[in-house]
């Protein structure tokens, strides 16, 4: 056995791999974390994950949250992984040339024949990856996030030509396609991909992590809402997220204003640019039973989603899955999503376990949440809907999938 970049972790043994998987990141990515773990426990499977930058590892800003941050969970451990040399001249994960990783193509030249799956085609390394795995006789997988309604919202010139680009081009270099729901799904057959080069691979979080802070009764769920502060009666309604413009947290302003009610609490998880503009409007209206928590960390996360009754996304349409959803709902949140969140036509099942409403209709939203608030037995099944359906996406069900690919 060689060792391989840091003593805690071997390379296994040629002779008892069935598999070699290489997935290609742009930056460590907390979401991402578990499953290289649980898929580097497999005895049969080599798994090395290439990082483009080191983003997330360190104190940084990040732009969009608007302050200085570290994750609290760790995201290098577990996994075998290596950081390649950014050689761009301005490095960015917001621009097409932001990395340029020469050292990634020469490592896919050298290295045994492996599943190479790559998050994506938003950035030109990601492009030569693919050919370059593609012609060094690796196994090439794209996982994407674009959904079919964010497609047929571009112009016809634009999509003709994506259209030639992707599905006529880049695409005929890639073996399997890792779709995360059925908008994906939808996306890479107007493309012109057939089902037997698409594999399921649902967008998911670390089930497990939240699952463990669900409450067992009302006592449990009141000294949860002692602990943050929140009213021990009160329905509370959760948003989780940027206070960003794709994400639309004053839709959800104004619709709290026109309620009127005094037995429920609106409780907005995040930080941002828009944040002023926010704590003015609420200031300015005098709105009562509303909370901006600031910057939450991973840890601490579940707790709010645990304390809720109900989990709102409002987003637009650059909202290509949402997983914040699938946080809320593995703690038995229903679900209030506009109909540009992609993950609604997964996740969601209309007057089960949750509503969607127009994108931009503040007056839906206000009626829906209304209804919901007033609703203590629907709230109730849809709950337990949202446990159910949420337990098919998971960690466990990528890796079966990963492990069929041939």
């Amino acid at each position: 056995m060689g060792w391989y970049l840091y003593p805690k972790y071997y390379r296994k043994s040629d002779s008892v791999l069935s598999k070699r998987f290489i997935f290609l990141n742009s930056h460590p990515i907390q979401y991402f974390t578990p499953l290289y773990e649980m898929m580097a426990d497999l005895p049969d499977v080599d798994v090395e994950v290439w990082y483009c930058s080191k983003q997330n590892v360190k104190l940084q800003e990040d732009r969009e949250f608007g302050k200085i941050l570290a994750w609290d969970i760790p995201m290098l451990e577990g996994y075998r992984y290596k950081f390649f040399h950014n050689y761009a001249r301005k490095p960015s994960l917001y621009s097409f040339w932001g990395l340029q990783n020469w050292g990634i193509l020469r490592q896919l030249i050298q290295s045994p024949k492996s599943i190479l799956i790559v998050n994506g085609w938003q950035f030109f390394i990601y492009l030569l990856a693919i050919l370059v795995g593609r012609f060094s006789g690796h196994t090439v997988c794209i996982r994407g996030e674009s959904p079919l309604s964010r497609e047929l919202a571009r112009s016809p010139q634009s999509q003709r030509l994506r259209k030639w680009l992707l599905g006529n081009v880049l695409f005929k270099f890639v073996h399997y396609f890792l779709y995360i729901g059925k908008q994906n799904r939808e996306f890479y057959h107007f493309m012109g991909v057939p089902d037997k080069r698409l594999i399921f691979s649902p967008y998911c979080v670390d089930n497990k992590r939240f699952n463990f802070f669900l409450t067992k009764n009302d006592t449990e769920k009141s000294a949860l809402r002692h602990q943050l502060g929140l009213p021990k009666n009160d329905v509370v309604i959760l948003y989780s997220g940027k206070y960003i413009s794709k994400k639309r947290p004053m839709d959800l302003l104004l619709a709290w204003q026109t309620l009127n009610t005094n037995n429920a609490t609106l409780v907005l998880m995040g930080e941002g640019e828009l944040r002023t503009e926010m704590e003015q409007f609420i200031a300015q209206n005098n709105l009562h039973n509303v909370l901006l928590t600031g910057f939450v960390n991973q840890v601490q996360i579940p707790a709010y989603y645990a304390a809720a009754d109900l989990f709102v996304m409002c987003s637009d349409m650059g909202e290509t899955w949402g997983l914040s959803t699938n946080e809320a709902m593995n703690l038995g949140l229903p679900l209030l999503l506009s109909d540009q969140v992609g993950c609604t036509v997964d996740l969601l099942e209309e007057n089960i376990n949750g509503y969607v409403y127009p994108f931009g209709d503040v007056a839906s939203l206000a009626q829906h949440l209304k209804k919901i608030i007033e609703q203590p037995a629907w709230r109730a099944t849809a709950s337990k809907r949202s446990l159910e359906i949420i337990e098919d996406y998971s960690y466990k069900r990528v890796v079966q999938n990963l492990l069929s690919i041939s």
